[in-house]
């Protein structure tokens, strides 16, 4: 509790929403949208959510794996009110004791090599689930729901360095919590951290002639190249992270803040790069400017593009009218090839770091972060169709 009492002024802890655009406290967004089209995609929305949630329990790691997933759970919940989706979160965090990796000692506490074990608490694949908790405080005040958020990040806020977020991943799983948290505490530190912590990465990864971002320094061109014409590699989930992890931060961060226009220029050429190189059956191949490396539909990161692009549409970042066809074309794609018949989301590349045409990506390749990322992407096409 003390790292609660350290971080919330009494104003801020009674304000509790603070500034957060997506408050998870009114009327369901399902309510305000009065066109067909809409309230047919918030059918599906329900379908496919109610098929995963009878087919998989809650009570499972708080891993990125399953915390990706739970985004689009929240996603859900916000559009339509089920209230089966809180108690399918409720349970999530619960069983996770509402925390990360859970290393008590902060001298112990590691993020620089990948890692699952409960010492890389500063690792962004844990911190995922902060922001599902993060939500369900901002429906319910109950301080053990931030409690260990709020010990971590801090921590890593007061910290030198700013070299967390390694691999393009951690700009979706740990980027989004510091401005999440920062709609509660208003406690700028968060937001200096996060942007030197993006800047530090975007430095590393950002290649400003394809717009794109590479997944991690091992595939910074020239030592991974493909085999179209020896080109660069960039991976379609891994940017997906990105440009779903700018739309979350932009989400929340304050209309005139200093670094908003930084966020908000990667963000518009992190799109105009993406949409230039969708395929055209609508998805982004694995390897996305070299279908050669790993051919064949690919789901997850197809979803959070069409998350993202969605997203900076709906909220005016993005012109409707250049981004139509890109947006059509990605939505055919989601509803009649990767929705399964049973409301499975399929052809979802498996656990990786880049398009490897080794594993198999079919009808029957659904994974958590893959259904996750095509609730994101179908919450705001409702909106998109109002």
């Amino acid at each position: 509790m003390n790292a609660i009492k350290n971080m919330l002024t009494a104003a801020a802890f009674m304000a509790c929403t603070g500034l957060a655009a997506q408050d998870f406290t009114g009327e369901p967004v399902m309510n305000s949208l009065k066109s067909p089209e809409a309230q047919q995609t918030v059918e599906l929305v329900k379908k496919v959510n109610n098929a995963w949630m009878m087919r998989h329990n809650a009570e499972v790691s708080g891993f990125w794996v399953h915390g990706a997933y739970m985004t689009g759970n929240m996603a859900a919940y916000e559009l339509t009110g089920e209230k089966d989706y809180l108690d399918y979160a409720i349970r999530f965090a619960r069983y996770n004791k509402w925390s990360g990796a859970t290393e008590k000692d902060k001298s112990k506490w590691q993020y620089k090599t990948y890692g699952e074990g409960m010492q890389h608490v500063l690792f962004a694949d844990w911190q995922i689930c902060f922001q599902t908790y993060i939500d369900l405080y901002k429906i319910e005040h109950r301080a053990e729901r931030i409690e260990r958020a709020l010990e971590v990040m801090n921590h890593q806020a007061t910290m030198p360095d700013v070299d967390f977020w390694w691999w393009s991943d951690a700009l979706y799983m740990g980027m989004p919590v510091f401005s999440k948290l920062y709609t509660i505490t208003h406690d700028e530190r968060l937001l200096d951290k996060q942007y030197e912590s993006f800047k530090w990465t975007d430095e590393q990864l950002f290649d400003k002639d394809c717009k794109l971002y590479y997944r991690d320094g091992k595939y910074v061109y020239p030592k991974v190249k493909t085999a179209c014409n020896d080109g660069k590699s960039f991976w379609a989930r891994g940017d997906g992270w990105v440009l779903a992890g700018l739309a979350k931060v932009l989400q929340d961060l304050p209309k005139k803040h200093k670094y908003r226009k930084f966020y908000e220029k990667r963000f518009k050429e992190l799109a105009q790069g993406v949409a230039a190189c969708q395929q055209e059956g609508g998805y982004w191949s694995r390897s996305m400017l070299c279908e050669d490396d790993a051919p064949g539909y690919e789901t997850s990161g197809t979803a959070f593009f069409t998350y993202g692009l969605l997203w900076g549409v709906n909220n005016g970042y993005l012109k409707a009218s250049k981004y139509k066809k890109v947006i059509d074309k990605a939505w055919k794609y989601l509803t009649e090839v990767a929705l399964q018949k049973d409301y499975s989301i399929g052809y979802c590349q498996p656990i990786g770091e880049k398009p490897d045409p080794t594993r198999t990506v079919d009808e029957d390749s659904e994974w958590p972060f893959g259904t996750g990322a095509w609730l994101l992407a179908a919450c705001e096409y409702a909106k998109y169709c109002k």
